[in-house]
């Protein structure tokens, strides 16, 4: 069993367990991303509102809001700052584990590596920013609600990108 162990989690796996690693990865990624986010959306940066299924849900802080107040005009910048920190932490994590447990390093040095990862989720996530800050700013879209479509739009781009781009297939 512990051999079995070793062999899934070394870079000699096969695609399957490969592929199984990568989604597993990216799960948690995206649970660092939501947990920064949120963490800064209800505190720091006060983009949840009351309504919010997050603050329902968690038991997160939210602000009562008529929709008049300046402060609610700029929530779809304060939630896409709170992305953007989000987007960091979890992209250097995925990268991190990426590297030790589902592709071998070395095809290129650690920081051009680094950088076309990054890079990609970067251009992905910008775009997608631009999806969820249209959402909350234009359609009035729940702060959570825009967050997930976020995710979904930026986890798309991000496949395509290094399906085709980055990995050749």
């Amino acid at each position: 069993m512990r051999e079995a162990v070793r062999r899934f989690l070394s870079h000699d796996c096969g695609p399957f367990a490969q592929f199984v690693k990568y989604g597993a990865i990216g799960v948690a990624a995206t649970a660092v991303q939501f947990a920064v986010f949120y963490a800064l959306a209800s505190t720091c940066l006060r983009c949840l509102t009351a309504d919010d299924t997050a603050v329902r849900l968690l038991g997160l802080p939210g602000a009562e809001f008529t929709g008049a107040e300046p402060w609610y005009a700029s929530r779809w910048f304060l939630a896409g700052v709170a992305t953007a920190v989000g987007f960091v932490f979890a992209n250097v994590f995925c990268w991190l584990m990426n590297r030790a447990f589902v592709f071998r390093p070395g095809r290129f040095r650690w920081y051009i590596e680094f950088g076309m990862f990054f890079g990609v989720a970067a251009i992905a996530t910008a775009f997608a920013l631009v999806v969820q800050s249209a959402l909350i700013r234009f359609m009035g879209v729940m702060t959570s609600a825009a967050v997930v479509i976020e995710v979904v739009v930026s986890f798309l781009l991000n496949f395509f990108a290094r399906k085709f781009f980055i990995f050749r297939g």
